[in-house]
């Protein structure tokens, strides 16, 4: 039988719970998920990375973020694509 890739394990040593830091309010950001007491959006935060910004980069740009808060960008995430099926396009088809 083979092993999975990716499983989920919430009780993984280090895993963070991602309630305690990232939240939804309809008054802040029209309900965009954020960080707990800012106004930065988790996909704000995460384009932030895809666009090749390291770690200390957003940090630094971006206080009063905790390096705990930004690891529960990425659990946030994870969380919302564990179960979304995702359609690759080839760039050549048309």
């Amino acid at each position: 039988m083979q092993k999975a890739l990716f499983t989920r394990l919430p009780e993984q040593r280090g895993a963070i719970t991602w309630q305690d830091h990232i939240t939804t309010d309809p008054n802040v950001l029209s309900g965009t998920p954020v960080v707990r007491g800012t106004r930065r959006a988790v996909d704000f935060l995460s384009g932030r990375f895809a666009a090749g910004w390291n770690h200390e980069a957003v940090w630094t740009s971006y206080r009063p973020l905790s390096a705990e808060s930004l690891r529960a960008v990425f659990a946030y995430a994870a969380e919302v694509m564990h179960d979304e099926a995702i359609q690759l396009v080839n760039r050549g088809a048309a």
